[in-house]
């Protein structure tokens, strides 16, 4: 059995194009623009290109680890795209939202009977967002970046703290809860 399906990969390719979209308002470029250019554009490829930079290792990265952990215990474990989760941040950038959510995918893991497996699979998605969070921090105090290194960085520190502090929230369905909780 292969480590990773092709469907699996087409699944983290497409959640990988379709957060880069939603969250491509996000990155502050400044581009220049004709006089005679007024009105913004609906889809803008280099902000797409560093939004999937950005977001793209946080949330893929954080899928995979679940994965694969769950691998090196014994269990199958297959990447799922969630649809609803990314179509509701689809809507959301649409409609110029102030706020964005997207839920864009999961790890379907078989029922872990032992406890401190089921913990260590949980908490391997958000641990990999804080090696992201602190690597791209500290490269911050330590580097002088060029401006678009620079904005990279942060904005990978910013996703990442986002992402370790929400998916360590001690409630129902995320992993914070089954790292607390158990099986």
């Amino acid at each position: 059995m292969a480590l990773i399906s092709f469907l699996e990969i087409l699944n983290l390719a497409i959640m990988t194009f379709v957060i880069g979209y939603i969250f491509s308002g996000s990155v502050p470029l400044q581009k220049r623009r004709s006089p005679f250019q007024i009105k913004k554009r609906f889809f803008e490829w280099e902000r797409v290109k560093i939004a999937m930079l950005v977001t793209a290792p946080g949330v893929v990265f954080h899928e995979l680890a679940h994965k694969f952990a769950a691998t090196l215990y014994g269990y199958s474990a297959t990447f799922q795209i969630f649809p609803l989760g990314l179509g509701i941040g689809l809507v959301l950038k649409l409609v110029n939202s102030p706020f964005l959510f997207v839920a864009p995918g999961y790890v379907q893991i078989p029922a872990v009977a032992d406890a401190m497996a089921y913990r260590l699979i949980a908490f391997a998605g958000p641990a990999v967002n804080l090696v992201l969070w602190l690597g791209s921090w500290f490269l911050l105090k330590t580097r002088n970046l060029k401006k678009k290194w620079f904005l990279i960085a942060h904005l990978t520190k910013n996703i990442n703290m986002i992402l370790f502090f929400f998916n360590m929230i001690p409630f129902g369905f995320f992993d914070g809860a089954k790292v607390v909780f158990g099986p």
